[in-house]
């Protein structure tokens, strides 16, 4: 039989939490982004969860070709733009929506010649100092932007550097103060805005990684309230037990020493299949629908657990790594990152199946 591990992706899940934002931010138009292949959890895979949305948003042109071949109708955005000129010309054929954030792209965008009109999404750089026009620059690009025949409509788009975890008014003050006379839609919040900001649910918001049930804190306890669902469970099973006595170690560099009589269990999951090699002992891990957790060094292929709460499990066990018991935050915290990076870092080796849900029959797949 083939190795025990292996990743579920829940399409209600996604559909849950995509109405989550649409309840959170009633009157915006939703762009769900799908960037990074669906955060790890493979675009085709989780297209059909999608129908609701009112657009897609991404970085990469062969993932927007994906999505449009699949028989998305509506809005497509490159959340990057484009980034030399031919890259203009698959713009045009697919229809996407472009972020045009510095002078170079508006001069491909001058020398283009589409069979129809471009639109895009015009990016200030209101604090977060990555891509955009500074607010002092901002009216000039567009004038310059609303004078090229080869664009449609423009938007006006930013991106914040700290909604997760502090105010973003300044950031909004600075947009206002040079786009509140400018037409066009808005576009400002990202995850954490959209959960925690309502002034910032303008016309579109642009949720990430919370249609994917994690915490744009990367700490789980910050998402409690917001009804949000694991649409990604790394699962695996028990395939070695081990009884240790007072003071032996388990693992490589036998960094955990047991203080008492321990029954350990060995998991078929190590770093090589994307979970963090420096998740440290007490990361949490359910066994048999028992929380406990890891001890000792996680290596490529295996880490361990302790089956103390769960003196019944044993080879063949069934292991939750994270899931709707196990948050993929509560995960990363411990090991130093985010979730975000867990869920994109799955590795190629894990079969990954797909849980379609009770819906999937009733839905289009040509939305």
């Amino acid at each position: 039989m083939p190795r025990p591990i292996s990743a579920r992706i829940h399409l209600d899940a996604i559909r849950h939490n995509l109405r989550a934002v649409k309840r959170t931010a009633p009157s915006s138009r939703v762009w769900s982004v799908i960037k990074a292949n669906a955060y790890g959890h493979g675009i085709e895979r989780i297209y059909p969860a999608l129908a609701e949305a009112d657009g897609i948003a991404l970085l990469d042109l062969d993932e927007a070709v994906r999505v449009r071949e699949l028989g998305w109708t509506k809005p497509v955005l490159l959340l990057e733009g484009v980034f030399e000129p031919k890259d203009v010309e698959t713009a045009d054929r697919h229809r996407l929506t472009v972020t045009v954030h510095c002078e170079e792209q508006l001069a491909m965008l001058e020398a283009a010649r589409p069979r129809e009109r471009i639109d895009i999404q015009l990016k200030m750089n209101s604090g977060m100092n990555r891509l955009g026009f500074r607010p002092g620059e901002f009216e000039r690009a567009w004038r310059r932007a609303s004078a090229i025949g080869s664009i449609g409509s423009i938007g006006l788009m930013s991106h914040f550097a700290n909604a997760d975890d502090g105010a973003i008014d300044w950031q909004i003050d600075a947009f206002d103060a040079v786009a509140r006379d400018l037409p066009g839609t808005r576009s400002l919040a990202n995850s954490a805005a959209v959960l925690w900001h309502p002034r910032a649910h303008r016309d579109w918001v642009r949720p990430g990684t919370i249609l994917y049930g994690a915490s744009p804190t990367g700490c789980a306890r910050h998402i409690e309230d917001a009804g949000l669902r694991a649409a990604m469970t790394l699962s695996s099973r028990i395939i070695g037990v081990q009884t240790l006595t007072p003071g032996e170690t388990i693992g490589y560099g036998r960094t955990f020493a047991a203080d008492r009589p321990m029954k350990i269990g060995v998991v078929a999951c190590g770093y090589a299949d994307g979970y963090p090699r420096h998740a440290p002992a007490g990361t949490p891990v359910a066994v048999d629908g028992v929380s406990t957790r890891i001890v000792g060094r996680v290596s490529m292929d295996m880490l361990t657990v302790d089956l103390t709460p769960c003196p019944a499990a044993g080879i063949g066990s069934s292991v939750e790594l994270w899931g709707e018991r196990i948050k993929v935050d509560e995960v990363a915290e411990p090991s130093g990152t985010i979730g975000y990076e867990l869920m994109c870092a799955l590795a190629r080796r894990v079969p990954v199946a797909v849980d379609a849900g009770v819906m999937a029959e009733k839905e289009a797949h040509t939305v």
